[in-house]
């Protein structure tokens, strides 16, 4: 048991923080993961490589996942994350999931979706939304998905601190929802959409203090993930 744990710290710290790793594509990597430990391991990653989110990213699915299963779902989400590269306003990381298993996060900025305080899509959201779910949701239709929306930390006028907080947290959920049910509206399967959160201002990725900053906190992440449908068919095909 000892060796099993001190495996999968060895593979985690080498697939985080090793300078060979930064060239591996998702098909490699899924396939050491695959191999290392399954949920433990991917929790260990995912909450490095995911800022916090990858490790409640994942269908639950209680068992490691094969080599064979993580190589097959590393091309898939290889794909999808070169698809969605071509999305205008779509910024494309590669992280690791609940099940130690790779999985897409696509982030875009309120600056490109939402005018300020508001959770209207603008025209040219919706043109990159709807290429973002015909050319790579729906082609992608038995990876789940999860939406997040966030704000900066900035007060609401003749508000308190706390109210601020709240509408913050209110309006965050409003644009997680409008992106939702735009991409709802284009086609992609409600039942492909697992959650959709709103979360304010917690979990900046910039520093708040400064406009730019700000810009980059208002933002809604989707996140692309392997359903236990496209497990169980990877450890199908993986055997």
């Amino acid at each position: 048991m000892k060796g099993i744990k001190l495996t999968s710290l060895l593979l985690s710290g080498m697939l985080v923080l090793g300078t060979g790793c930064g060239n591996m594509n998702n098909t490699t990597k899924g396939g050491l993961i695959g191999a290392g430990g399954g949920a433990t391991l991917g929790a260990i990653i995912g909450g490095i490589a995911g800022k916090g989110k990858g490790a409640a990213i994942g269908a639950a699915i209680g068992t490691a996942v094969g080599t064979g299963a993580g190589v097959i779902i590393g091309k898939k989400m290889d794909k999808a994350a070169d698809a969605a590269r071509q999305v205008e306003g779509a910024q494309v990381e590669q992280i690791t999931d609940a099940n130690g298993l790779q999985a897409v996060k696509v982030t875009f900025d309120s600056g490109i979706l939402f005018n300020t305080s508001s959770s209207s899509l603008s025209t040219s959201a919706q043109n990159s939304l709807s290429k973002f779910a015909n050319n790579v949701l729906k082609q992608n239709n038995t990876m789940d998905i999860a939406i997040m929306g966030y704000t900066d930390n900035q007060p609401w006028r003749n508000s308190t601190a706390e109210q601020s907080v709240q509408k913050n947290q209110q309006l965050s959920l409003q644009r997680a929802q409008s992106v939702s049910n735009y991409l709802k509206n284009c086609g992609v399967s409600s039942a492909q959409i697992k959650s959709v959160e709103g979360l304010g201002e917690s979990n900046p990725v910039a520093d708040n203090s400064t406009a730019a900053g700000q810009a980059q906190n208002r933002r809604v992440e989707v996140y692309m993930y392997a359903s236990e449908q496209m497990i169980r068919e990877a450890e199908a095909a993986g055997r």
